[in-house]
């Protein structure tokens, strides 16, 4: 790193990193090299703050910059770092306790270089024959996940629990014999019932996730999105929903997504969280107590754009 006239006090490299946001940034800089926008989306933050904090970064020679066209990149290097720098920095990564901002920042750091590899292989796609492009201009972007639905056995009854206003129903419904679409709230119904007034393999039933007016063993799958934060009991959901599955059919499978574990407590008061997501430890033990044999967690890759906590997807199943 080229240095500047005068000696940096080491006061000075100790208040820049004492911004929260910028300490970490440099913890996601030294381990990728980043531009601009790159590290606004991972820190979720607009694009003007994130360039003002880099530049306070830059000036007090904690980051490398470089130019490849219109972006510019940003890196933390220790071998560049001044000797004082260095050994700041150093004593403070290793006194970094893990915080559910550094476990988000790293999920979304993991989806922007996602995006970077898709607009790599894209470019290079074009160059090598313009498939991508000429596929998204006549197919669009969306049909690889809504075919992918196509693996679900046709006969099978599904439930969407807590189904809001109908977004999974809504998936759900072309690639099975019926949906059964429950929710406590009637305003949601109405609203899923309106959106889906198409749809004539979709049944809109009210009831609560802890006591599911669904008979015993009468679906072969069962989904619950984003929902389960919202219930006092969770426990008595994976009972619920171990009771109305059978095992026959291939089907006899419950899919949960909802958020990982977190310490916003403004979910709490401003959306009426019950629960600050859940652990891949909860989830099994759920899993198990509810009477599933099977069960499987996975967090989810990280949308660069979204806001709120990272989101995990887990299963569990009535049969080996």
């Amino acid at each position: 790193m080229k240095r500047g006239a005068r000696a940096i006090p080491i006061t000075e490299r100790l208040a820049v990193l004492g911004e929260p946001l910028r300490l970490r940034a440099v913890r996601l800089l030294e381990c990728q090299e980043l531009s601009v926008g790159e590290v606004a989306k991972v820190l979720q933050l607009p694009q003007s703050t994130a360039s003002r904090h880099l530049k306070v970064l830059s000036e007090g020679e904690w980051v490398t910059k470089r130019s490849v066209g219109p972006a510019t990149y940003y890196r933390v290097t220790r071998d560049d770092l001044a000797p004082d720098a260095r050994a700041v920095w150093s004593a403070v990564r290793d006194h970094l306790v893990d915080t559910s901002d550094f476990a988000e920042d790293d999920s979304r750091l993991a989806g922007v270089l996602a995006e970077r590899t898709l607009d790599s292989q894209a470019f290079f796609g074009r160059v090598a024959g313009e498939w991508d492009s000429v596929r998204s201009t006549l197919f669009g972007e969306r049909f690889t996940s809504s075919a992918l639905l196509g693996l679900i056995g046709p006969d099978w009854v599904v439930a969407d629990i807590g189904c809001g206003t109908g977004n999974g129903s809504e998936l759900l419904a072309p690639f099975v014999e019926k949906v059964i679409a429950v929710d406590q709230s009637e305003p949601m119904l109405e609203a899923a019932g309106k959106r889906l007034e198409s749809a004539d393999n979709i049944e809109f039933v009210s009831g609560s996730l802890s006591s599911l007016p669904i008979k015993d063993a009468s679906v072969d799958a069962a989904v619950c999105l984003l929902v389960l934060h919202h219930v006092p009991e969770p426990l008595e959901a994976f009972r619920e929903m171990r009771r109305v599955l059978r095992g026959s059919r291939g089907g006899g499978v419950a899919l949960v997504v909802d958020m990982v574990e977190h310490d916003r407590d403004e979910f709490r008061q401003t959306m009426g969280h019950v629960h600050q997501g859940f652990g891949e430890a909860q989830m099994k033990q759920m899993w198990h107590d509810a009477g599933f044999v099977k069960s499987a967690y996975r967090i989810l890759p990280g949308e660069p754009d979204a806001i709120g906590p990272g989101l995990f997807v887990s299963t569990g199943r009535v049969g080996a």
